[in-house]
């Protein structure tokens, strides 16, 4: 994907426009700058000149007053502009990786699950990490170098006009050389940036699954997988750098030439007795000078390279949209005046109804042979709690992922409370239904946290009720710090259990009216089982709440008021579990009398 210069006018737009004083004050430092360094050659001149003709002490001492002001300004003008530049460079990008990493959250399950965790992140700070001076300092910087080049080339010329234009010709050749190889540069930072986000990937997955790779005596496998990866990266950057250094060579090569033919006019011109000793030292200083802002021009070029790369990278990310997306209608999104447009519709309050239409779904784009769910069809009354049985392979997560909108179906309707989930904002409805699963996600903060997902408007109290509620206050009191005890990354420290009964507390303050129980306890010891079981029926029955509960242990089923048994994505039996129960042709009685847990492994 080829990124246009309107693509990058519009990022620099989009993340420096809120910084507007910042930039206009950064762009008078970088230009007072570029006036002090064209203004004091021009007092050494006179102070060349003055002395050669013999002039008055106090205006040489005038003289070397006003160097000496004019340097100290200048470099005070470069710190200062050094600081603000990287003010605006930080802030610009952090709001760029905010914007990425939220774009990212935003993305559907099927990208997630081809990216690796340690890729995006080296998209999401290392790319943009490159762009920082792209935003802080690139346009200005430019700009005020090319000002500096004319201003140079302009004062050559009012000395000698065969000067001027000589030194012309070679600054117009040195661009051509730049724009050149920056061309060929650009793609290989781009595949030394993906060289190093698969090196990260690589790595921040071994790590996590350092005990089963020790475990499993996979250590050299890895290691010669990571060698493989750091040679490619080597090679792939090594490219890079190459094209850089030419471009460092090549500036570096046009420079001195520039500066020797321009001594040579220097001391030509002196010889000839056509300029002063001031204005040959002006021309061979201005030559001199020429060389610096050529140099930036370089290094910005360079910068411009490693940033075309990464911006190639991140335009390519945000290019990247979400197949689950709001409704067109909008999400409560208030009316234009004149338009048909109207407010997203919302889910009824209390417990919701569920009712699948002949829904068929696909992970991949190959037609009705890769379908996981085959014209599903079933309505569960609000209040109601519905079992899931099935084979491993079956279908049942996919039910649930459905339900929160993680994928669209392929074909057929879902509904939830009478209100089809594509109608429904994306907001309102994961409010509306919880979830618990085998493993739960936990992050390194407090237990307060955890529970509330960094909701502050979740108070102690309301947490405390909660936990009372399902009968976990004795849990909680048991923690060293209560509410403010800190919780490892991952939840390491935790059982299996306590980490449910979080996930439980979750729920519960969600206030939803589904409830989905995906195996959730599939993997605890029978006394935590029993716990959680208190918890469940807390949750199911005050207030009365629809749930959909996926197990495989018959104790788990027992609280169902229908039973669904799914094979190979088809329902088999669907009806009220006490019938089926009692019905020796049913599929269900079947699975009691042979018990569920060996008959669904």
């Amino acid at each position: 994907m080829n990124i246009s210069l309107n693509r990058y006018e519009g990022l620099l737009v989009r993340y420096l426009k809120p910084q507007w004083l910042k930039v206009a004050l950064l762009t008078a430092l970088l230009f007072g700058g570029i006036g002090l360094q064209l203004a004091n050659p021009q007092v050494i001149r006179y102070f060349l000149d003055a002395t050669q003709s013999g002039g008055s002490q106090s205006a040489l001492l005038f003289a070397a007053g006003l160097f000496i002001a004019f340097a100290l300004a200048q470099q005070l003008s470069t710190l200062a502009a050094t600081y603000v530049g990287q003010d605006v460079g930080w802030k610009a990008t952090n709001a760029l990786r905010k914007d990425l990493a939220l774009h990212c959250l935003r993305l559907d399950m099927s990208f997630h699950k081809t990216r690796t965790p340690g890729e995006l992140i080296e998209r999401v700070d290392g790319d943009v990490t490159a762009l920082a001076n792209f935003f802080s300092q690139f346009a200005i910087r430019m700009l005020g170098n090319a000002v500096l080049v004319i201003g140079i080339l302009i004062l050559l010329c009012r000395e000698d006009v065969r000067v001027g234009v000589g030194l012309t010709v070679y600054t117009a050749a040195t661009l051509v050389v730049l724009s050149a190889i920056q061309r060929l540069a650009v793609a290989r930072w781009a595949a030394a940036r993906q060289s190093a986000a698969e090196q990260y990937g690589f790595v921040e997955e071994r790590i996590s699954g350092a005990e089963d790779i020790r475990a499993n005596g996979a250590m050299p496998y890895v290691m010669r997988r990571l060698y493989q990866l750091m040679r490619d990266r080597l090679e792939k950057g090594r490219a890079a750098f190459l094209m850089s250094s030419l471009t460092f060579n090549l500036t570096n090569l046009l420079s001195v030439a520039g500066y020797a033919i321009g001594l040579a006019l220097g001391v030509y011109l002196y010889g000839e007795g056509r300029v002063t000793i001031g204005a040959a030292y002006l021309i061979v200083a201005y030559v001199g000078m020429l060389s610096t802002p050529l140099q930036n021009i370089r290094e910005q070029v360079q910068d411009l390279q490693q940033a075309a790369a990464s911006l190639q990278r991140v335009d390519e990310l945000l290019y990247i949209q979400p197949q689950v997306r709001d409704a067109v209608v909008g999400a409560g999104v208030t009316p234009v005046l004149g338009t048909d447009a109207r407010p997203a519709p919302t889910l009824p309050h209390g417990a919701l109804s569920i009712q699948f239409h002949d829904v068929s779904f696909s992970y991949a784009d190959n037609g009705e042979d890769g379908n996981v769910l085959h014209n599903v069809s079933f309505h569960l009354p609000p209040g109601k709690v519905l079992g899931v049985l099935g084979r491993t392979g079956s279908g049942k997560t996919t039910l649930t992922r459905l339900l929160f909108r993680l994928y669209d179906s392929t074909a057929g309707a879902i509904r939830l409370g009478g209100v089809d989930v594509r109608d429904v904002a994306l907001s309102d409805l994961r409010a509306r239904v919880g979830m618990v699963t085998q493993d739960v996600q936990l992050f390194q903060a407090t237990l307060r946290d955890n529970l509330a997902f960094f909701n502050p408007r979740i108070g102690d109290g309301q947490m405390e009720r909660a936990l009372e509620e399902l009968r976990l206050w004795d849990w909680l009191r048991s923690l060293p710090d209560g509410l403010s005890t800190k919780l490892a990354a991952g939840g390491q420290g935790l059982s299996a259990g306590e980490a449910q009964l979080l996930a439980f507390t979750r729920v519960f303050l969600k206030d939803p009216g589904l409830v989905i129980l995906d195996e959730a306890s599939s993997r605890l010891d029978p006394a935590t089982e029993n716990l959680l079981e208190r918890a469940v029926d807390r949750l199911f029955h005050a207030p009365r709440r629809t749930g959909l509960v996926i197990a495989h242990r018959l104790q788990t089923v027992q609280r169902a008021d229908d039973i669904l048994i799914l094979e190979d994505g088809r329902v088999i039996e669907y009806g009220p579990r006490e019938q089926l129960a009692a019905d020796p042709a049913s599929r269900f009685y079947s699975l009691l009398k042979t018990g569920l847990g060996e008959a669904l492994a």
